[in-house]
Parts: C-alpha cells; structure tokens; sequence
C-alpha cells in the first residue's frame, strides 16, 4: 500500500498512541517517516513527547500523500468556548480537530476523553511507550474492535498492557501487522 492513492479512494487513517512528555524518537521517527511513505495519514493525540516526535518525523518527508491529523483535547475552562490545553496543536499538526473533551491520561476511558475519537477515527492503532493515557487508548482500541500493536522494548514500557496486545520490537514486524491489517480493510 504504497505510492500515490486514487484520488477516490480514501486513505487509511493509522493512529499512533504514546507519551505526552518523552519523544521516544528511536521509535517515533523511523515509525514516522515509514507511514508517510504508505499513502496513509496520521493522527495522534496532537501535543508534546511520542505525539510530536511521530508527527515531526512524519511531516518531513517530501511528496507524501497524506496528513498529520490531531485530535485535541479541552483545557478545563470556566468560562467561554473550549480551548486548546497548553502546548497542543503540536507545530506539525496539519489538520487540527478541536475538541470540548478534557479529559486525558488516568481518565483516558471517560466519556469526555478525546481517545475515544483517537481510537475510533483510527483503522490501526499503533503504541508506543507511555502511561495511563497511552493504557487507556489501548483498552479503547480492544473495546471498539480497532487493531493494535504495541511498538515496545518491553512489554512493561506501557503499565499493565493486556496480554491481548502484541508486542514488536522491531520496525519490521510493526510495518507488517500495519500492512496485513490495512489490507484486510480493503477488501
């Protein structure tokens, strides 16, 4: 599934799930650069650590078809329209989507959590390392169904990771669960 896509046909939307603080760029890049070169886009939770890394990486690559899509939560505000929390959109989201949810990290699974749109915008799910709001997209992903892989060193890079999750080392087996699970989208 690489290459430019039929202008009619939809792209696939890979979603990468991971830190909001540490960019674990030994992942996040390679991960990044190789879904621009599938004819995918990309869409993160929009902010700072795996999410701009990812997104960075991502976005630098020439003559990609698709974008980098981020999904926005709230700043708890008394008062006025919802807004953006601080540091989100990163500088590499191309399409934001602003959203009234504030809900993040342990309440991740709340109704007010922006990752139930992460997880159900997404045809793939990808996590990296991260904490409870990466554990929460996750169980998001098993919940609705979405195909999740787990880009890890250790299966304890992400607390309490179901055993449900596979786990991948290596880039490698990352791009052929993504592929095979894509591939199955299509036909």
């Amino acid at each position: 599934m690489s290459g430019q896509p039929d202008r009619h046909q939809r792209l696939a939307v890979v979603g990468v799930m991971g830190s909001g603080s540490q960019e674990h760029s030994e992942r996040a890049e390679p991960l990044g650069e190789w879904l621009a070169t599938e004819g995918v886009h990309l869409l993160t939770g929009g902010g700072g650590g795996v999410m701009e890394a990812v997104s960075r990486a991502f976005h630098e690559v020439q003559g990609r078809a698709g974008c980098v899509i981020g999904i926005l939560p709230a700043a708890h505000a008394r008062e006025g329209p919802p807004r953006p929390g601080r540091g989100y959109p990163n500088p590499w989201v191309e399409i934001p989507i602003y959203t009234h949810l504030p809900e993040t990290g342990r309440q991740g699974t709340h109704p007010l959590s922006r990752n139930h749109i992460n997880v159900l915008s997404s045809d793939v799910v990808i996590a990296l390392p991260g904490s409870a709001g990466t554990a929460s997209e996750i169980s998001l992903a098993l919940r609705y169904g979405r195909p999740v892989v787990a880009y890890l060193s250790r299966r304890s890079d992400i607390p309490s990771l179901p055993q449900a999750v596979p786990v991948e080392g290596q880039l490698e087996g990352v791009q052929r669960f993504v592929r095979a699970r894509l591939a199955r989208r299509e036909s």
